[in-house]
C-alpha cells in the first residue's frame, strides 16, 4: 500500500543538522502518524508521499520548508516580574538556556528561550530551535495501512478526542479541551 492521504505510516528516521544527529527515531519506537493530516511539516509529508514499505529516503528541507528563517524580531525582552509567583522567582527558573514556556496575548502557549538575565529584565528567544537551518532527513518506511474512522476523528493516539467536559468540571480547571 502506498503513502497516501488518510493513511497511518510508521516509519524510522535520523535528522542531522549542521552535521549533528539531532533526533532519531528505532524500529522500536517509530514515528506513526496520519498521513495529510498537518501534524508533521508539509515538505516531509512532499518527499514521503507515495512510498510503500521497505522503500527509504533521503531529502534536505530548507529553513523555509522546515521551521522558517531565525527571525531576530522574535527575541523579546521581558520584565523579570512577569517570572514571579507570589512576589517570588522560583529557584531555578531563569537559567540561560533553559526553555520556559509563555503565553502570548492571544493566549497560546510559546516556547521561549532564555538567552540573557538582567537586572530587570530577560532576554528570551522565542525562535524555533531549528530555525534558519537545513534539515537532513534519512529514514525508511516500515508501514502503511488505511486508518480507522475512529482513529481519523479521535487522532491516531486519541489526541483530537473532544471532552464531554461542560464547562464547570473541577478536573479540567472549568475549561474544555
Amino acid at each position: 500500500m502506498k503513502i497516501d492521504k488518510n493513511k497511518v505510516v510508521e516509519l524510522v528516521y535520523t535528522l542531522t543538522v549542521d552535521g549533528e544527529l539531532t533526533d532519531k527515531t528505532t524500529e522500536d519506537r517509530p514515528l506513526d502518524f496520519i498521513f495529510g493530516t498537518g501534524s508533521l511539516l508539509p515538505k516531509f509529508e512532499e518527499h514521503i508521499a507515495g512510498k510503500e514499505p521497505g522503500e527509504s529516503f533521503a531529502f534536505v528541507l530548507s529553513p523555509g520548508e522546515g521551521y522558517g528563517e531565525y527571525d531576530e524580531n522574535k527575541i523579546s525582552d521581558i520584565p523579570k516580574n512577569c517570572f514571579e509567583i507570589d512576589g517570588k522567582i522560583q529557584d531555578g527558573l531563569l537559567v540561560v538556556g533553559k526553555i520556559i514556556p509563555m503565553m502570548d496575548n492571544m493566549g497560546h502557549i510559546l516556547p521561549g528561550k532564555v538567552t540573557a538575565i538582567g537586572d530587570s529584565h530577560v532576554t528570551m528567544d522565542f525562535n524555533h530551535a531549528l530555525a534558519g537551518k537545513d534539515l537532513n532527513f534519512e529514514g525508511r518506511i516500515l508501514t502503511v495501512r488505511e486508518a480507522t474512522g475512529e482513529e481519523l476523528t479521535d487522532g491516531l493516539h486519541g489526541e483530537l478526542k473532544r471532552s464531554s467536559c461542560s464547562g464547570s468540571c473541577s478536573s479540567c480547571g472549568g475549561g474544555c479541551h
